[in-house]
């Protein structure tokens, strides 16, 4: 078998990887605000998650975006990285993440119904 391409079942995995580590970022969240302010939380996360990043495209020897790339990319990184993660923690001081569990399982409906 050709290791360069991907078997059938391979977006399959990778998709539940994605889903179960996701499913523990709100619970962690929840216990990291106990004790952190969720402004040094997001800015902890965000440089670990650019640092790793630095080191995976260098690694990889992936091309720098070029310029055209870089306006929406701020603007998607903005939400993304910050807007998201912040928002989240600051609600997290007043909910609990099985409320917020709710919230964030809604989150594909809503873009399903106000995308049709």
């Amino acid at each position: 078998m050709d290791k360069s391409v991907p078997g059938p079942w391979s977006g399959w995995l990778h998709g539940l990887l994605g889903v179960i580590i996701f499913s523990g970022s709100l619970p962690a969240t929840r216990l990291a605000v106990q004790d952190m302010d969720p402004f040094l939380l997001t800015f902890l996360r965000a440089s670990i998650a650019g640092l790793l990043a630095v080191a995976l495209l260098v690694g990889f020897r992936q091309k720098r975006p070029r310029l055209a790339q870089l306006v929406p990319l701020i603007i998607v990184s903005s939400g993304v990285v910050i807007g998201f993660p912040l928002l989240t923690a600051l609600a997290l001081q007043h909910i609990t993440s099985a409320h917020s569990i709710v919230f964030i399982g809604l989150l594909p409906l809503m873009t399903a119904l106000f995308g049709v």
